[in-house]
């Protein structure tokens, strides 16, 4: 496993414990009714935030609940200094299969395209990253939701790996 790979695994689990010790307790979760997952909410939710992991990118993130079972997301983050520039673009679809006040679990696919380098040359091995699997969200305070992930990521590399992902996002309607 090359030392990009490995870089990016430490800051994903470290990212994913600090996000899990800052919850607290949860509480009542603004955007989920106490329903079963089969059942559609109401309207339309949105969340703007930010999200991180190799199947579906680094960056800004913008996650739409549509009213059904059905989300999706789009994740976007750029960083150029001197002549290097890293970007990555992605999305994720997920359905519910339990939601109640406090927490959903839903499943998870997605993909994404990262870049790093210079003069039109993308240094990364396996740059463009698919990935399937599970993930939970829980209220982490007033409008704001925390998401954590584990999805096995192919890497265009031929590289798959289980590996976790996390966002925070706000709620609003």
């Amino acid at each position: 496993m090359d030392k990009e790979r490995m870089t990016l695994m430490k800051a994903s689990l470290l990212l994913m414990v600090a996000l899990t010790l800052a919850a607290g307790p949860l509480g009542a979760q603004v955007v989920m009714p106490d329903r079963d997952a089969a059942q559609d909410l109401p309207r339309n939710v949105f969340g703007l935030g930010f999200a991180g992991g190799p199947a579906t990118g680094i960056g800004l993130s913008f996650r739409h609940h549509l009213p059904s079972i059905l989300s999706y997301q789009i994740v976007g983050g750029i960083i150029k200094v001197d002549d290097r520039m890293s970007y990555s673009v992605g999305g994720e679809v997920q359905v519910d299969l339990s939601r109640s006040r406090n927490v959903r679990f839903f499943a998870a696919a997605g993909g994404s395209h990262f870049y790093t380098g210079k003069s039109g040359h993308n240094d990364m091995e396996g740059p463009t990253r698919m990935g399937a699997g599970l993930g939970g969200e829980a209220y982490a305070g007033p409008g704001f939701h925390a998401t954590l992930e584990l999805l096995f990521t192919y890497f265009s590399d031929g590289t798959v790996l289980p590996l976790p992902q996390f966002a925070i996002h706000y709620y609003f309607r």
